[in-house]
């Protein structure tokens, strides 16, 4: 598939760094199943940045993937934002159409498809681990699994505050709680925990799982098991992991921008494209 005049078809991923990002991987697995001859790059791009980035483009470009610390910088930057973008002040995806920029998020939805996987379609309590723009797509997908309270345990506790215009547009409550094993409560005991941190920084609360844990989805996925994914497990909880949302996001990114929604032929294509990828870094 052609741009104007010809051109070869553009899209992308933005954000700083960058250069780690399996986004490349998973869109263009998608485009060689669906047959388009389309590029996909990764351009690093700092905060304070987007919008010269945006100015640039030409009108060969169909959209972007959105990464961080720009998400929420995306949001003032686009003509018109979906509900769910607006509710999490974060938009992940960038549709690039007859000189206007559309934004999107699809993180909350990607959450709720990697939970769905894990048998979760609904939660009376959910927790969430951190306090970042992550954490704001957590509370979402909470609210959408049914969830009226959420508890956020926070390294910093100022982060629950950060959060409470996330929840107030929402319409949840929020429950703060320690990051502290001795003194976490029930907080890991919800039906739904999100942690939505990097890496190992979950790795110390891996000692309060409790005895019958509930779902865990752990937004890491390199490496993998993270400390808490790999004790949640042993406890005989559910796990899902940050690549199963990588992808299941990446999918919908995919039909947004293309126009081909076709989630049963392209997810096990991309998650195939992703495994390979993170099996060659390792």
């Amino acid at each position: 598939m052609a741009g104007p005049a010809g051109r070869r078809v553009r899209a992308g991923v933005l954000g700083s760094p960058v250069a780690h990002s399996l986004s490349p991987v998973l869109h263009r697995a998608a485009y060689a199943q669906l047959g388009l001859d389309w590029s996909y790059d990764a351009h690093d791009v700092p905060a304070g940045g987007l919008a010269g980035f945006l100015d640039a483009l030409g009108p060969d470009w169909a959209g972007l993937s959105v990464t961080m610390p720009l998400k929420r910088e995306a949001l003032d930057l686009v003509d018109w934002a979906s509900p769910g973008a607006r509710d999490v002040e974060a938009v992940n995806t960038v549709l690039l159409s007859r000189g206007r920029r559309l934004g999107s998020n699809t993180d909350v939805p990607g959450m709720l498809a990697a939970l769905a996987e894990a048998g979760t379609t609904s939660a009376a309590s959910g927790t969430v681990l951190g306090g970042g723009a992550t954490a704001r797509s957590a509370l979402g997908a909470l609210r959408d699994l049914g969830v009226a309270r959420a508890t956020v345990v926070a390294r910093r506790p100022a982060a629950v505050q950060e959060l409470a215009p996330t929840a107030r547009r929402l319409g949840l409550g929020l429950v703060p709680a320690p990051w502290d094993p001795a003194a976490l409560g029930d907080a890991l005991g919800a039906d739904v925990v999100v942690a939505a941190v990097p890496g190992e920084a979950a790795a110390a609360l891996a000692a309060a799982v409790p005895p019958r844990p509930g779902t865990l989805l752990d937004v890491a996925y390199d490496p993998w098991p993270t400390s808490l994914a790999a004790a949640w497990e042993r406890a005989g909880g559910a796990v899902r992991g940050g690549l199963d949302l990588l992808v299941h996001q990446a999918v919908l990114q995919v039909g947004l921008m293309t126009g081909r929604d076709a989630p049963g032929r392209l997810l096990p294509v991309m998650r195939a494209a992703a495994e390979e990828a993170l099996a060659a870094r390792a």
